[in-house]
């Protein structure tokens, strides 16, 4: 087995793993300690926490390690705090800030993954092939957001919520193993290392003036903005509000792999019929459109809704991340990308937990449906980032590259 398909397969693993988990952990919270909306956004918002802490210095830090130790080590704690939470359930100390204290520790350590798992791909792809390969990569995520909140309602349903968290914590330990046999990249030693924030401001830098990646940038934060909402308000809509069980809440929260294989499916033709800064205008209204959709209707009628609404959202969002992602990799200075993957994720994937919070907070005020549908409302900023921007007026993002010696700022 080839590097990338041992990557690949490591990845994929986790991805189920943690699909699974991201069933059990709220059910855990809804079903065993009862926990109110605005602590369901607490866990929520502690998921993605740690990009607001280190999101920035974790590109410096990801360009001063291994890749394969940096990777190893995110798996190993990831690993051991997800399985404490069946322990302590077991000793009958399970409490809705052990889950909190759980949540920013797998934060945290998907930091450090994420930015080296993103800054390793064109390392061992042909720059050529990065688009395609980034399709796979959202094809099989969407392939393991489908099957696993599917099989985690099944698990649940069968042994509890608490337990099938062991499932999620193996993915990790199945993931380590493989990513152990890839090779090592030996990093550079100077004489001395720049200091921390000269090199942070010099990624931060070429990213806000970038007339795509700035842009991207912005479009990307509106959008996880409202996933961040969805993720804590999903569970609590379903159950409390639709009142469906297990089982359904798993196939229903599948829809958003659905919707991610049928958008990473369909990027690379749709971008290449339309143009990548077209699509990415026309993939941001299709998003905005599903997440207002989602919180309508009754009885059977708001289960197909929410799965459409899903769809819609989903399959929008997928391109609009797989066109700018694969864009960075290809535009960025090779000795710039870590730091670039960090500042973009710094800034949109931050605002995952406000998005979590906000939700929350929203949600006790005026009941999750009334929360979703203003929530909702917040992605149409994406589009009109981009149409604010540049690429209003051009077919592709290349178009609106730099030249290399203006790219170095």
């Amino acid at each position: 087995m080839d590097v990338f398909w041992r990557w690949w397969t490591a990845g994929t693993v986790s991805g189920l793993g943690s699909a699974v988990g991201g069933v059990a952990l709220p059910l855990t919270a809804l079903a065993v300690l009862d926990a109110t909306p605005f602590q369901m956004g607490l866990i929520a918002a502690a998921q993605y926490a740690a990009w607001i802490v280190i999101g920035l210095p974790s590109g410096v830090i990801v360009q001063r390690l291994p890749l394969r130790g940096a990777q190893l080590g995110a798996d190993l704690a990831r690993a051991a705090a997800v399985g404490s939470i069946p322990l302590a359930w077991w000793l009958g100390e399970l409490t809705v800030t052990h889950l909190v204290v759980t949540a920013l520790v797998v934060s945290f350590a998907n930091v450090i993954f994420d930015v080296a798992n993103s800054t390793f791909l064109p390392e061992i792809v042909d720059r050529d092939q990065l688009q395609s390969r980034n399709s796979l990569s959202s094809g099989t995520h969407a392939t393991t957001s489908l099957a696993g909140p599917s099989l985690g309602g099944i698990v649940v349903q069968a042994a509890g919520s608490v337990p099938t968290l062991l499932v999620d914590a193996a993915s990790y330990l199945v993931s380590a193993a493989f990513l152990r046999t890839l090779p090592a990249r030996r990093v550079p030693r100077p004489d001395r290392w720049p200091p921390m924030g000269e090199l942070i401001r010099e990624g931060f830098t070429f990213v806000v003036r970038h007339p795509a990646m700035g842009p991207g940038m912005w479009a990307a934060t509106a959008v996880n903005f409202v996933c961040g909402a969805q993720y804590a308000l999903y569970p609590l809509y379903l159950v409390r509000e639709l009142h469906a069980p297990a089982g359904v809440v798993g196939v229903l929260l599948a829809a958003d792999g659905v919707g991610t294989l049928i958008g990473a499916a369909l990027t690379t033709r749709f971008t290449d019929a339309v143009g990548t800064a077209r699509g990415l205008i026309a993939a941001g209204f299709v998003a905005a459109a599903g997440a207002v959709l989602v919180p309508w209707g009754a009885g059977l009628w708001a289960y197909a809704i929410f799965v459409v609404g899903n769809l819609l959202f989903s399959a929008g969002v997928v391109v609009l991340s797989v066109t700018t992602r694969t864009y960075r990799q290809i535009a960025s200075p090779p000795e710039l990308l870590s730091r670039v993957m960090a500042t973009v994720r710094f800034v949109s994937w931050g605002a995952i937990p406000v998005g979590g919070l906000a939700a929350g907070a929203l949600a006790g005020a005026i009941g999750a449906r009334g929360a979703l549908l203003a929530i909702g409302a917040v992605a149409a900023c994406a589009p009109l980032v981009w149409l604010a921007s540049p690429a209003r007026g051009v077919r592709d993002l290349s178009d609106l590259t730099p030249a290399p010696a203006a790219a170095r700022l």
